[in-house]
């Protein structure tokens, strides 16, 4: 591609995301798992979990931080999400007339696996890769984006064109080098696979009580090796990863579905409802109520 045509590509890209984005944080598609970003300001740091998806950036940049690990996606660089994760984030190039534009797929296991089975890849013994990781983007990467995002313009083409536009790009990103991330979540051998199946346990019981003997258990691996592939691939304890859901979802609750502290700290497990406020004051920096207010009426990934 030549610079005149990625220029064009990127200016597109803009456009078509800038009349998905109606409002600020994320807004559904015509897609289910397809979502468009905007942010009319700068943000601090701060904590975000997003389910296994793929950031392709139009305009502005986001810095994700994963322990010490730094991620930046941009116009440049696309990120890639294999596992449900909290992490860190903040948007540090956004203006009311430059306003922070991405676009968000959601990764389909059963679509990776189609993808696998067609590039004719038996399921592998995946290795222990981290989470989260960007890349620089490529031409062909960018065509496939702006491809799907007209698509998602048109309900007919929606419906017709789109999934085979989302399966495009999960197949560039196979391709590329982000492909072993994508592999690893796709699969349900190796240690990847193992740390996934304690993963959704927690998201599917994180209400109930849960050790890290019983974690360790669902991925069939020691207490001790089961926490140091944890800790690779989400760069959090399994106990830290289990707070920071819980947090996350109380947050959702109360911003979204209005639940007050209480209710939400009992919906999410938490028995006393002074130990989630000062447990949610720490991680947010806000209390429970000041946070609520702060986000109702910005969209969040759920």
């Amino acid at each position: 591609m030549t610079d005149d045509n990625a220029v064009q590509k990127s200016r597109r890209m803009v456009e078509l995301v800038d009349a998905l984005a109606t409002r600020e944080g994320f807004t559904p598609t015509r897609l289910e798992g397809v979502q468009a970003l905007r942010s009319s300001q700068t943000q601090p740091r701060k904590p975000v979990v997003y389910a296994p998806s793929v950031v392709i950036v139009a305009q502005g940049r986001k810095v994700g931080y994963v322990g010490d690990s730094v991620h930046v996606y941009d116009s440049d660089h696309y990120l890639v999400l294999s596992v449900l994760i909290p992490f860190e984030c903040e948007i540090c190039l956004a203006t009311p007339q430059e306003p922070f534009l991405g676009l968000s797929v959601g990764v389909d296991t059963a679509v990776l696996n189609e993808l696998m089975m067609d590039l004719r890849e038996a399921e592998q013994s995946a290795p222990t890769v981290s989470a989260v990781a960007s890349s620089r983007l490529t031409p062909e990467l960018r065509d496939a984006a702006v491809r799907l995002l007209e698509c998602l313009h048109s309900p007919a083409d929606s419906r017709i064109l789109g999934r085979q536009a989302v399966r495009e790009i999960l197949y560039r990103i196979l391709q590329g080098e982000q492909g072993a991330a994508l592999r690893a979540l796709s699969g349900v051998n190796g240690s990847f696979g193992q740390i996934a199946r304690a993963i959704k346990r927690i998201h599917a019981e994180y209400q109930q009580p849960l050790d890290v003997e019983t974690l360790a258990r669902t991925a069939n691996m020691s207490v001790s090796v089961f926490h140091q592939h944890f800790k690779t691939v989400t760069a959090a304890s399994p106990i830290q990863y289990l707070k920071s859901f819980r947090l996350h979802k109380a947050r959702v609750l109360m911003t979204q579905d209005g639940f007050n502290a209480k209710a939400a700290a009992g919906e999410v497990g938490y028995a006393s409802t002074s130990q989630f406020s000062r447990e949610f004051r720490r991680f947010f920096g806000a209390s429970p109520g000041e946070e609520a207010a702060r986000l109702r009426g910005v969209a969040l990934p759920r």
